[in-house]
C-alpha cells in the first residue's frame, strides 16, 4: 500500500539556470530532493518556440523561469529584445505548461507599478509602468494569466546575492576603492536577496499556492539606505551621500515608490526576513569570498 503522506519527486526544469537567480534555485532544488532539470540560456533561449517545445518536455511537473531581460536601462533603446524575452516568450512558455499540465513559475518586477503610491502596492493594484523594461513585464503577466496555464507569478524587488551583477557588490566594490559614493535617496521600495527569493518562492509552490504573489525581504529602504549599510561593512572610510534621481539621470525612469505589499506572503509563509538580516549574510559570504 502507498503511503499518502509522503509526496513523490517532482521533476523541476529550471530556465535561465547560470543567472543570479537560477543559481539559487539550483542549490535550493538539490538541498530539498527535487529532481533537477538545468537549462542555461545555451541549452534553452525561450525566445525560440521550438526550444522551448524541446525543453518543456512532458517529464517535467514544475517549469521555473528565471530567464529574463534584465538590464533595465537597456530596455528603452532594445525593446524589441527585451519584449521578446519578458513577454512574448512568456506566453509561448505558459501555452507550453498549459499542454503538458505543468506548473508554471515566474517572476516580474515592482517595476510594473507606476511609482507615484504612497501605500505598499498590493497584488490587485493596477499595473502602470513608467519605462519600456516594466512594460514589458507586464506584458507578460498578462500572457501568463490568459494562457490559462497553472502558475505561480511571483512579483519582486531589487534583487542581490553574493554573485552575479547587481547593486550590492557594485557597492561593495566602489566603497572598497573610493573614499565617497553619491546614491539616490529618492526611490524607496524593498531589496530581496534571491536565496530568501528561492526558498520563499518554493515554500508557496509546497504549499500548493498559485496565482500572483508579492516576495521580497522584510522592512523597506532608499537605495541611498542601502548603500550606506553595504558601504559600512565594507568599508567604514568610505562616505555615502545622498542626491537626488535628477542629479544621476538614468536612460529608464524609475518609480520613486515601489513598495510592495507582501501581507499575502507573510500570512502563509511567515514574516519575510528584514533586508537588513539578508544583507548581512551576503556581505559576510563576499567577505568570505
Amino acid at each position: 500500500m502507498t503511503d499518502s503522506r509522503i509526496t513523490p519527486v517532482k521533476n523541476v526544469l529550471l530556465l535561465g539556470a547560470g543567472g543570479m537567480l537560477g543559481r539559487s534555485w539550483q542549490s535550493l532544488l538539490r538541498s530539498r530532493g527535487f529532481k533537477l532539470i538545468l537549462a542555461t540560456r545555451a541549452d534553452c533561449d525561450i525566445t525560440d518556440p521550438s526550444a522551448v517545445g524541446r525543453a518543456v518536455t512532458r517529464d517535467c511537473d514544475i517549469v521555473v523561469n528565471c530567464a529574463a531581460y534584465s538590464n533595465v536601462d537597456g530596455a528603452e533603446t532594445k525593446r524589441d529584445r527585451a519584449d521578446a524575452t519578458n513577454a512574448v516568450a512568456v506566453g509561448v512558455l505558459a501555452r507550453r505548461c498549459l499542454d503538458i499540465d505543468a506548473l508554471c513559475v515566474h517572476y516580474s518586477t515592482d517595476y510594473v507599478f507606476n511609482g507615484r503610491g504612497r501605500a505598499p502596492y498590493s497584488i490587485e493594484a493596477p499595473t502602470d509602468p513608467i519605462n519600456a523594461y516594466g512594460a514589458g513585464k507586464a506584458a507578460g503577466e498578462t500572457l501568463l494569466a490568459e494562457s490559462g496555464c497553472r502558475h505561480l507569478l511571483i512579483r519582486t524587488s531589487w534583487l542581490y546575492a553574493a554573485w552575479g551583477e547587481n547593486f550590492v557588490r557594485t557597492i561593495a566594490a566602489i566603497a572598497r576603492e573610493k573614499p565617497l559614493i553619491r546614491v539616490v535617496n529618492d526611490q524607496r521600495g524593498r531589496p530581496t536577496s534571491v536565496v530568501h527569493l528561492a526558498s520563499a518562492t518554493l515554500d508557496l509552490v509546497e504549499s500548493h499556492m498559485t496565482g500572483t504573489w508579492h516576495v521580497t525581504d522584510g522592512g523597506a529602504c532608499s537605495w541611498y539606505d542601502l548603500a550606506r549599510r553595504v558601504a559600512g561593512r565594507v568599508n567604514e572610510r568610505c562616505r555615502v551621500e545622498p542626491c537626488t534621481s535628477e542629479q544621476f539621470p538614468r536612460p529608464a525612469p524609475r518609480p520613486g515608490y515601489s513598495v510592495l505589499d507582501i501581507t499575502k506572503t507573510q500570512a502563509v509563509l511567515g514574516p519575510m526576513p528584514h533586508w537588513t538580516s539578508n544583507l548581512d549574510m551576503v556581505l559576510d559570504a563576499l567577505n568570505d569570498a
